[in-house]
């Protein structure tokens, strides 16, 4: 979280030409304006040192807006978000969790070596964004038996059917196929799709959020309180008049 604040009683002193609520008002726009450009400067520092940030990393943040009787404004995250972005390994460096795919497999696959991480394998289907796409995971998780619901999972009456189709397996302890999920296509050709590793993704601080977050604020609330308080004279003059 990235606050900005002013002392209401230092900064009414220097502007008792106006009324008070006018010159509360002006700082509260001016804080929360300034908040909005350095979320914009976080989200265009995403798209630099990220390839293809998705909408969830690039929404992980939002304005919190100052009022006149709270002059404080904050760049936070979203509670959608929760504790599970991995926007704050990207900050401060270090291992990242497992996620929500990882834990599920660790937890449902039959598998005997260490899973403490997965990563798309050259044969995988990737989105847009570089991640597995989802079609695809959905039919290797059915395929090894390691989805959340019992019932998604392929059965041998299935997979004998479909014989032609494409399939997905774990090799088996002692196989020569380097850990992970393997795809055999109706030819019989081997690629893999995912490697399973016992390590865990380890992130080096890149986004660099408070120091970029703080050069803005330094730029961009003066100016904003000029324009703000401009604002509130010509109300006040309106109200006068």
């Amino acid at each position: 979280m990235f606050t900005l604040k002013l002392d209401p009683a230092a900064f009414g002193a220097a502007t008792l030409d106006l009324q008070s609520r006018g010159v509360q008002q002006a700082a509260a726009w001016a804080l929360t304006d300034t908040a909005q450009d350095v979320l914009e400067h976080v989200q265009a520092r995403m798209d630099v040192v990220f390839d293809k940030p998705t909408r969830f990393t690039k929404n992980a943040f939002m304005v919190w807006r100052a009022k006149p009787g709270d002059l404080e404004a904050s760049v936070i995250e979203r509670p959608s978000v929760g504790r599970r972005h991995y926007l704050k390994l990207q900050e401060t460096g270090g291992a990242r969790g497992q996620t929500g795919l990882e834990k599920l497999l660790d937890s449902r696959l039959a598998y005997a070596g260490a899973l403490r991480s997965v990563i798309p394998a050259s044969g995988a289907k990737l989105n847009a964004y570089g991640n597995w796409q989802v079609g695809e995971r959905n039919q290797a998780l059915s395929a090894v038996q390691a989805q959340r619901d019992a019932t998604a999972n392929t059965t041998e009456a299935a997979r004998k059917r479909n014989r032609k189709r494409a399939g997905f397996f774990v090799p088996r302890a002692g196989s020569k196929l380097s850990p992970g999920i393997w795809k055999r296509d109706g030819a019989g050709r081997l690629t893999k799709v995912v490697h399973f590793t016992a390590l865990a993704p380890h992130y080096d601080r890149r986004l660099g959020f408070f120091d970029g977050a703080e050069e803005v604020r330094a730029a961009r609330l003066p100016v904003h309180l000029k324009r703000t308080l401009a604002k509130a004279v010509e109300r006040a003059a309106r109200a006068g008049g």
